[in-house]
């Protein structure tokens, strides 16, 4: 057959290390269909809609990099058609850049002769499509001959894979993608991301300061969990006895049950004070943003070092000694002298969370803390969990233990129905997943019980059903006394999955555990629903009193 600009599309990536490809056809898109038709050695996965679509690959790339996080960047991958297509990936690709998850979305285009305004009237035509994706991304690239594809792919796939991971966007044109391709076949084509070394004179000034503390803290970001610094971050808190905080899209970095491990509540008013008295405030791989600032209400007393990958993100928010670097080669050029454990840091740790254990006791909340009990206890080693925006993942970014279970959610932009193509996405990586949505958010996600079911993926879905926008619910009720447009009809989740050829089974606070333990070991996809209102723990401004 005649190789065409799909067939030079298929091979670069196949070159650059995918072996699979979320993709969505569309009638400018034919020609890398028909590409990946005849490739033999790339696995293509579907979906119903390309928010999901993008969602899932998003997952797989989340999966891949939680089971081998010092391995090769797992740059992932997503083909869709032009225009609506095209766009309906946006919010999905909000989430990786906030997340830095490196997602490789691959778009056709209208001819060459309609790019800038040329000729008009193509179907899908937009004036500027790159213009919509050029502040969501990392960067756009257009093609505009087969000659220009494998180095645009090399280019992006670079660029996402480089620290801070993150998605990028390549535009290739109809005609381009089917014309006849003279280069030869492709099997080396490399990308090279440049390692982002510290500057040595900032690693020296951190080494002194860190050395110097009497009472220093450890806050491990999203971006220590991408670094892949779970030896180096131990090493580091073991040798200057130092407390480890891990914010919400750091889970997993340093070990839960570990003896200097403050977990993860950001938004309890006791884990605030204690990183704020802390004398040096070490700050891996976060921009200590709303969320891991406890909505501002962070006021830092000692000196703060803050190493992050994303230059824009260095003191956007509080002065620091500011260190732009990938974390895991920060570590590795740190150089501090080892103190004797003492006992005192582990101390501090066990007092700390006793506080918050007592806040939680004097709260009425033993439903929503047997809950997530209930559902840690009932997924085996391995698998993957990803969570919508509900209350029950507000629930798990405090309350989640992840060894053993990775916990993925949206809170990087926090949009809702990440959680059931994100799971799908993990488990096209062989892992088991769970997903856990609320019923709305479950509702922009259906769909994609058929992708479920026709690939067979292994993934369990536990829909919390409590009739409408749970945590819209509470925040509007909170403000106002009451709540406008966040009760919801929804269908019979049950019925429906099972429409699908998915079993379901509807479930009660009592049984939920032993339902979710019996879906998750049953192989193939399958819904667990639980009708429950749950409340979340007391806001800040009723801790502080």
């Amino acid at each position: 057959m005649t190789r065409i600009g799909g067939d030079v599309v298929v091979e670069t990536l196949r070159a650059l290390g995918a072996d699979t490809v979320f993709g969505l056809p569309g009638q400018h898109a034919l020609g890398l269909f028909e590409a990946l038709r005849r490739a033999d050695d790339v696995r293509v996965l579907s979906s119903r809609v390309e928010n999901n679509l993008a969602f899932a690959a998003d997952g797989f790339a989340r999966a891949r990099l939680a089971a081998d996080p010092r391995g090769p960047v797992p740059v992932t991958p997503m083909i869709v058609s032009t225009g609506p297509g095209a766009l309906l990936t946006l919010a999905s690709l909000q989430e990786s850049r906030a997340a830095s998850v490196p997602v490789l979305g691959i778009s056709s285009q209208i001819p060459v002769a309609g790019l800038g305004g040329g000729r008009h009237g193509y179907l899908h035509e937009l004036p500027d499509q790159q213009a919509s994706f050029r502040d969501i991304v990392k960067s756009v690239h257009v093609v505009r001959t087969v000659s220009q594809i494998p180095t645009a792919l090399r280019e992006a796939w670079t660029v996402a894979a480089t620290a801070p991971y993150g998605p990028v966007w390549v535009e290739i044109p109809q005609d381009v993608l089917l014309a006849p391709a003279s280069l030869p076949p492709l099997r080396e084509v490399t990308a090279t991301p440049v390692p982002l070394e510290p500057l040595p004179e900032l690693v020296a000034e951190a080494s002194k300061l860190l050395a110097a503390a009497e009472n220093p803290v450890i806050l491990a970001g999203g971006g220590a969990l991408r670094s892949g610094a779970h030896a180096a971050l131990p090493a580091l808190a073991e040798a200057l006895r130092a407390p480890v905080v891990s914010t919400f899209g750091g889970k997993g970095v340093f070990r839960w049950d570990h003896e200097l491990s403050a977990r993860s509540w950001l938004e309890d008013w006791h884990t605030t004070e204690f990183l704020a008295g802390a004398d040096v405030l070490l700050v891996l791989g976060s921009g200590l943003g709303e969320l891991s600032s406890n909505y501002r209400e962070f006021a830092p007393r000692g000196r703060v070092i803050q190493v992050e990958a994303d230059l824009g993100k260095l003191e956007s928010n509080y002065p620091a000694l500011g260190i732009h670097a990938d974390v895991r080669l920060f570590l590795r050029a740190l150089e501090v002298p080892p103190r004797a454990a003492d006992g005192r840091a582990e101390a501090t740790v066990a007092d700390l969370l006793a506080r918050v254990e007592s806040r939680l006791d004097s709260q009425d909340l033993a439903a929503e803390r047997k809950l997530v009990d209930d559902i840690r206890a009932a997924v085996p080693e391995g698998t993957q969990t990803f969570w919508d925006m509900t209350i029950a993942a507000y629930w798990a970014w405090s309350a989640w233990p992840p060894d053993g279970a990775p916990i993925h959610t949206a809170q990087g932009a926090g949009g809702l129905g990440y959680g059931l193509p994100g799971a799908l996405g993990a488990a096209a990586t062989g892992s088991p997943a769970l997903a856990v949505s609320g019923d709305g958010g479950a509702m922009y996600g259906l769909a994609e019980l058929a992708t479920a079911k026709q690939h067979g993926l292994d993934v369990t879905w536990l829909v919390i059903d409590d009739g409408g926008y749970g945590i819209l619910r509470e925040y509007l009720t909170g403000a106002f006394g009451e709540t406008t447009a966040t009760e919801l009809a929804r269908p019979d989740f049950v019925a429906l999955a099972e429409s699908f050829g998915v079993p379901a089974v509807r479930s009660t606070p009592d049984s939920v555990g032993a339902d979710l333990a019996k879906a998750v070991r049953t192989p193939g996809p399958s819904v667990v629903v639980l009708p429950a209102v749950l409340k979340m723990f007391a806001p800040t401004h009723l801790e502080k009193r």
